[in-house]
C-alpha cells in the first residue's frame, strides 16, 4: 500500500427485529468477495464467556472476515496482550456488498472454536425465543441451525475456516 492511508469499510450488521449495528473498520486486505478488517471490542456490557473462559471483552482486538455471498463472517479474537483466543463464527442470512459498504443479517446463533479446535454453539436460546415471538418464521430457524451444523460439520472436518482466515495476524 506503499504510504496511503488504511481503507475504512462500513459494516451494517442487522438483527430481527429492528438492531442495526453499524461501524467503520481498517481494512487490511479487500478480495473482492472477502474483505479482512480489524477493529476492538468495546460496548459491551459484560465479558463472554464459553465453558467458563473469557474469549471476548471490550478492548480485545478482531481480525474481521467478511465473506460476501456466504452465511457467516469469522472474528479472530485477540486478548489486550495480543494472545489468540479463538474464532467466533455469526450465522448469518446473507452478507452484502455494495462498494464499500458490507450489510449482514444477523441469525443469532454463534459459534466460538477455541485454539485447539474444540467449538461451541452459542445463543441457541435468543434464537428459539426469536421464533417463539414470532420474530422469524420456522423456515429462518431451521435455515440458521442448518448453516451452524454445516459449519460445526466442516469444522469436525478440519474443512473450516477457510484457509485465508490463517493467513493475518493481530498487529498493533
Amino acid at each position: 500500500m506503499g504510504t496511503l492511508m488504511p481503507s475504512k469499510i462500513h459494516l451494517i450488521y442487522r438483527r430481527v427485529p429492528n438492531r442495526v449495528l453499524e461501524r467503520d473498520d481498517e481494512v487490511i486486505d479487500d478480495l473482492g468477495d472477502i474483505v479482512v478488517a480489524r477493529s476492538r471490542f468495546e460496548g459491551m456490557l459484560a465479558p463472554l464467556r464459553v465453558n467458563g473462559i473469557k474469549v471476548i471483552d471490550n478492548g480485545y482486538g478482531m481480525l474481521y472476515f467478511a465473506f460476501v455471498g456466504k452465511n457467516y463472517d469469522i472474528l479472530k479474537v485477540y486478548d489486550t496482550k495480543g494472545n489468540f483466543k479463538g474464532l467466533y463464527i455469526d450465522v448469518l442470512a446473507y452478507t452484502k456488498r455494495r462498494g464499500n459498504v458490507i450489510e449482514m443479517l444477523d441469525l443469532f446463533l454463534d459459534i466460538f472454536v477455541f485454539p485447539d479446535g474444540e467449538a461451541f454453539l452459542l445463543d441457541e436460546d435468543e434464537l428459539e425465543m426469536a421464533f417463539n415471538y414470532g420474530l422469524i418464521d420456522r423456515r429462518t430457524l431451521d435455515f440458521a441451525y442448518r448453516i451452524a451444523r454445516e459449519v460445526l460439520e466442516r469444522l469436525k472436518r478440519g474443512e473450516f475456516p477457510p484457509e485465508i482466515v490463517w493467513r493475518y495476524e493481530w498487529r498493533d
